[in-house]
């Protein structure tokens, strides 16, 4: 099974709760279970408060794009923004960093990602943006009765 989403919104905290009602939506075609699907709600939610809070700084003229493939069982989610760009990648993704301490960040955003995904890549620029890609494979060959 192949299929592809992709959906533009803008970087508003509200909209946080429709990107994962929609990704949760889009991959139920793949019947997960509730962990899966808590999962990748998740990382969803980091990914997407991070292009907010962090990318466009709490700008809410811009937008954040949110792509979805699924590929022989398994989902592959981009979220992108294109704001500030991360400095420095190495140092965003290590567990407790956080640039926005004031906001009592815990700084564990990208460590959820790493822990629910079975991979993760991040790619910035400064000045041009942030693409969080992720990928999971899914249990295509449980039976109804696991799920």
């Amino acid at each position: 099974m192949n299929n592809y989403m992709k959906v533009d919104f803008a970087a508003k905290s509200e909209n946080e709760s429709f990107a994962r009602v929609t990704v949760a939506s889009f991959i139920a075609q793949l019947d997960p279970t509730v962990d899966e699907l808590t999962e990748i709600k998740t990382v969803v939610s980091e990914a997407v408060t991070n292009a907010i809070i962090h990318g466009y700084e709490e700008d809410e003229d811009g937008i954040v794009t949110l792509e979805c493939h699924i590929c022989e069982g398994e989902v592959e989610l981009s979220i992108m923004d294109r704001g500030r760009g991360i400095d420095n990648v190495d140092e965003a993704t290590q567990p407790m960093f956080t640039s926005k301490p004031e906001l009592e960040r815990s700084g564990m955003g990208f460590t959820i990602m790493e822990n629910f995904m079975d991979n993760i890549t991040v790619d910035s620029q400064m000045g041009y943006g942030t693409t969080v890609t992720m990928r999971k494979k899914f249990n295509q060959n449980e039976t109804a009765s696991h799920r």
